[in-house]
């Protein structure tokens, strides 16, 4: 299983980094205009917005082959959450295309957002 690469200076991501907690949740909504609200799933899974700044040409290139990997192996990959270290083994980007952007040497910057999926 593919692992998210690491950039030149040792980290996964670079800050702002932004971590969501997301629970799946079904709501059933009656006739009088009441609700009810439970869970549809058994855990909460976690969601990451990483922006990059400032990468080298090497790094993006990096960033690129391993999303185009990852989508043609199934799109599973293993992710180190870079603000507590845990490993999380399944999973996905999410998107179907890499956007990044080359402004000269040292100033290509990318952004993805990578889910938990459920095993």
């Amino acid at each position: 299983m593919p692992q998210f690469p690491i950039l030149k200076t040792g980290a996964v991501a670079q800050y702002p980094l932004r971590r969501d907690t997301l629970h799946a949740v079904r709501t059933l909504r009656f006739v009088d205009g009441t609700e009810q609200r439970f869970r549809q799933s058994a855990g909460p899974l976690k969601r990451w917005t990483i922006a990059l700044a400032l990468l080298d040409e090497i790094e993006l290139s990096s960033l690129r082959r391993f999303f185009l990997e990852a989508k043609a192996q199934g799109g599973f990959f293993s992710f180190t959450d870079p603000l507590d270290g845990s490993n999380h083994p399944n999973c996905v980007i999410e998107g179907d295309e890499f956007e990044a952007l080359l402004e000269g040497d040292l100033r290509a910057s990318a952004s993805l957002v990578i889910s938990e999926a459920r095993d």
